[in-house]
């Protein structure tokens, strides 16, 4: 018997989420997209936002979602779409994220370094091709913006995409923070194209005035909340420590997946159809598990910073609008090395400074335009009388001190 694959799913956010055909289910089912299940769409951020548990599985599944709604918009208004370029599109947005490591963004450049999520997505997409027999080649192309219909890129990647309408609402949801929830239907239902590229309607502005104030709301409230930077980067320390310590020959327990990227540092030559079909294998499981049991490891810096992760007894963090002076820094690495009898190759795991930044609309990259009954085109921040818009454009810029309380 033919198992049916037009699947129906059932989304918090959305209500029912049709699968559009057998080979999007296909892919659905690949090991490759399942392990999206175990890849947390906020990293640590469930330690700030108890219910922020949600995976990139459900973030790529409700893209897709949306992007079938702007096809059918856009037919509707008269814009031409074929059915295989419609397909590509679902296929290419169901993907964009399928690069992703464990706990997404918190490790990036970590476990291998040099190549971002979206390369590895692309080499993943590569792959599936191949197994496929070519079926996701108008995908990819779309996918790498070398499709001459411009407007198809815009829909996968843009500054009013179908992933930011889907990450806010969902994020939004998760967490709990309403500041989040925008009005995708209605942002959808106002596209329309204009010479080869995405525009919202003019009636669509003040949608649109929501959606990047509430994309600036929720990266200070969410996405760089202190609490989750400061959890972010711990991990990033312990995985540093431990990769240091295995290059010493230090056997760490952790899983073979794990292990490999331990022992090595892949950056984007070195990563092999082997390193790709390994990286497909980890997971948050696995660095959490390994974490754990390193807090009972023989090594004061790693069992330290494990166990304060695990327990979460989180460093203290100092956010600031301007950078910190060399004279604060080594008052607070004078005061931690003698509080825990530091020496100076260790301080620097525990003591550590960086910035961040926050730009809630670019205006020199994939503008947001405005189309206007005339057919006159403008940019947002010029159609808007939003007193605060242009503002928005500005990047924000906060600077971070990290170290251990006593």
């Amino acid at each position: 018997m033919k198992t049916n694959k037009l699947k129906i799913l059932n989304d918090p956010i959305y209500g029912f989420i049709t699968i559009p055909n057998t080979l999007i289910c296909d892919l659905i089912d690949h090991p490759y997209f399942q392990r999206l299940r175990r890849i947390s769409q906020m990293g640590l951020s469930y330690l700030v936002y108890p219910g922020a548990h949600h995976t990139r599985f459900h973030h790529a599944i409700g893209s897709m979602h949306l992007m079938q709604k702007a096809v059918r918009i856009l037919k509707f208004k008269g814009v031409t779409i074929t059915n295989e370029e419609a397909n590509a599109l679902y296929i290419a947005i169901l993907l964009h994220d399928i690069g992703h490591g464990a706990f997404s963004h918190a490790l990036e450049n970590n476990i291998v370094s040099g190549i971002n999520h979206e390369l590895i997505s692309l080499k993943f997409m590569e792959a599936l091709n191949e197994e496929f027999q070519g079926k996701l080649s108008l995908a990819i192309t779309i996918f790498k913006g070398n499709y001459p219909r411009k407007f198809l890129y815009q829909l996968i990647s843009s500054q009013l995409d179908m992933d930011r309408l889907d990450y806010l609402n969902r994020d939004s949801f998760y967490t709990g923070v309403a500041e989040g929830n925008i009005s995708s239907e209605r942002l959808i239902t106002m596209l329309n194209v204009k010479h080869d590229n995405l525009v919202v309607e003019e009636k669509g502005i003040y949608s649109v005035e929501k959606f990047i104030v509430a994309r600036r709301l929720m990266y200070w409230q969410v996405y760089l909340h202190k609490t989750g930077l400061v959890a972010e980067k711990l991990l990033g320390k312990i995985l540093k420590r431990a990769k240091e310590l295995t290059l010493q020959g230090e056997k760490l327990p952790a899983s073979k997946a794990f292990l490999y990227f331990l022992k090595r540092d892949t950056a984007l030559e070195e990563f092999t159809d082997e390193a790709l079909k390994t990286f497909a294998k980890l997971d948050d499981y696995d660095v959490f598990s390994a974490i754990k049991e390193w807090i009972s490891f023989d090594d004061y810096i790693i069992s330290t910073l494990s166990e304060s992760l695990i327990n979460r007894k989180l460093p203290k963090v100092i956010l600031q609008k301007e950078p910190f002076n060399n004279k604060q820094i080594n008052t607070i690495k004078k005061q931690v090395k003698e509080a825990f009898n530091l020496t100076d190759n260790e301080l620097d795991y525990f003591v550590y400074t960086g910035k961040i930044q926050n730009q809630a609309y670019d205006v020199t990259k994939n503008n947001i335009q405005i189309l206007y009954k005339k057919g006159i085109i403008k940019d947002v921040t010029e159609a808007s009388d939003h007193l605060n818009l242009q503002a928005l454009s500005n990047p924000v810029i906060k600077y971070y001190i990290c170290y251990p309380k006593k």
